[in-house]
């Protein structure tokens, strides 16, 4: 019996336009179920993906990118989403969205980096883990 490696990384980078919400859409679709993944855990990981992309896209500076990697293991999904915004941080962490990818993730967390001059704007990274086995039991 052959024995299958659940680790991976998968990475792609997309114009920061809602037009390219579609392709992260079918990314992260195709990389959870060839992970194995269940279809709950996909389907979480989709929507939390969608919503913090929404964001960031909304944020963006005119000639950003967003960065997407997932990262897999037999227990988790380690999911990251970068742009560079006009503003730091803080309006990713108090809009209802947070508040929403909170609900379907086992944790999140936001990053930014000071002003870069020659990106125009602020580095922003947000990264979030969702188990295998979910954060509905217990």
């Amino acid at each position: 019996m052959e024995s299958r490696s659940l680790c991976g990384r998968v990475a792609l980078r997309v114009p920061a336009d809602v037009g390219q919400l579609a392709m992260l859409r079918a990314l992260t679709e195709t990389v959870m179920l060839t992970a194995d993944f269940t279809i709950d855990v996909v389907i979480d990981v989709r929507v939390a993906l969608d919503e913090v992309a929404t964001t960031l896209i909304a944020a963006a500076v005119p000639t950003a990118s967003i960065e997407c990697e997932f990262h897999f293991d037999e227990q988790r999904v380690r999911v990251s989403a970068a742009a560079v915004t006009g503003s730091d941080a803080g309006l990713i962490e108090h809009s209802f969205g947070w508040h929403f990818v909170e609900t379907l993730t086992d944790s999140i967390a936001v990053s930014s980096a000071d002003f870069d001059a020659v990106k125009s704007g602020y580095p922003v990274v947000v990264e979030f883990t969702r188990l295998r086995g979910g954060n509905d039991e217990g």
